[in-house]
């Protein structure tokens, strides 16, 4: 028999003593909000949806039309459920308060509509990342930036759909990573993989080598090691330029992927809250790990909703390498 993921997600809530069924209420807005975007994206090129919407978002990129209709749907679909109080986008500039002063409004949702958009007019691989956290306690209940201004340790639970040769949801709340396969003929979420773990050593490294000029010396470093054979073997090239296509393959095949800073980009260019924290949370539970080059991603405390991070996330012996590199300085 199948298992669809809002089966997998009722059967985890029974671990936890008087959980309701609001929290698969409360995924079940992702899931049909990420069938929507994948009949767009599969129609793309055939309806009026690619190219440029002619705006600019608050992080200075241009807005496709698919960015839009992405934002435009998690956010209907995620507004009609109670449960949730504050949402953060992408896409806009503040979180949207919808109910954050009510009893019944227990978590805040984060995401990235469409990630790597740049690469929707030429049918590359493109994803939605999302991430999920608990109503703050006490007096800071009634500030909406507290709702998701946390750390990432304290997702409640995070994930990713990948929009590629088939459509894709990893997911994970603090029980292991589970991947669930969008079968278009039942127009449901099925459970492919269970328990996935990121292979210890892998043979992939995947970074955009054009800005190697413009690193700190340690991640030149670092991947002078991977191309050498110094860790054993000469790591292979891989880089789609979509987060969530690179970071999947990351996971499933082993490896590392890496987005330096560098001297445009001090500070990184991903983003901390719904790219950086979903993608460590699930690296952390396959058996990974994730830091920005000083600390581990998830522990980092973030100032804003739109903070940018380095990233650089595998599995273990490329991490262990890595720290490594930055201990000898």
């Amino acid at each position: 028999m199948i298992t669809t993921f809002q089966q997998h997600v009722l059967h985890e809530q029974q671990r936890f003593p008087g959980a309701t069924t609001e929290f698969s209420w409360l995924v079940s807005g992702i899931t049909l909000a990420t069938k929507m975007i994948e009949s767009q994206v599969r129609r793309a090129g055939l309806t009026n949806i690619l190219g440029s919407h002619g705006e600019v978002n608050v992080q200075g990129e241009v807005q496709q039309k698919l960015d839009v209709y992405a934002n435009e749907a998690l956010i209907h679909c995620l507004s009609l459920r109670e449960s949730i109080g504050i949402i953060a986008s992408e896409e806009n500039e503040e979180p949207l308060v919808l109910r954050h002063d009510s009893p019944a409004s227990k978590y805040a949702i984060v995401f990235d509509p469409l990630d790597g958009s740049s690469n929707i007019d030429v049918a590359v691989t493109i994803g939605t990342t999302f991430a999920i956290f608990r109503r703050p306690d006490g007096d800071k209940a009634g500030a909406p930036l507290e709702w998701v201004l946390q750390p990432g340790r304290k997702q409640v639970a995070a994930g990713y759909v990948v929009y590629g040769s088939s459509t894709v949801l990893v997911y994970s709340a603090g029980n292991g990573v589970h991947t669930f396969t969008l079968d278009p003929l039942v127009g449901s979420y099925i459970l492919t993989k269970e328990n996935l773990r990121m292979p210890e050593r892998g043979s992939y490294y995947s970074i955009n080598e054009s800005y190697c000029d413009r690193w700190p010396g340690v991640y030149a470093k670092y991947l002078n090691r991977l191309k050498s054979g110094e860790m054993g073997r000469r790591y292979s090239s891989r880089f789609v330029g979509s987060m969530v296509a690179d970071f999947h393959r990351t996971l499933l095949r082993g490896g590392v992927f890496i987005y330096p800073p560098n001297t445009d980009h001090p500070e990184g260019k991903l983003r901390l809250l719904y790219e950086a924290n979903p993608v460590a949370f699930l690296a952390e539970q396959a058996g990974g790990s994730a830091s920005d080059g000083r600390q581990p991603i998830l522990d980092i405390q973030p100032r804003d909703v739109h903070q940018r991070t380095p990233l650089v996330v595998g599995g273990r012996a490329e991490m262990e390498e890595f720290e490594r590199c930055l201990a000898e300085g």
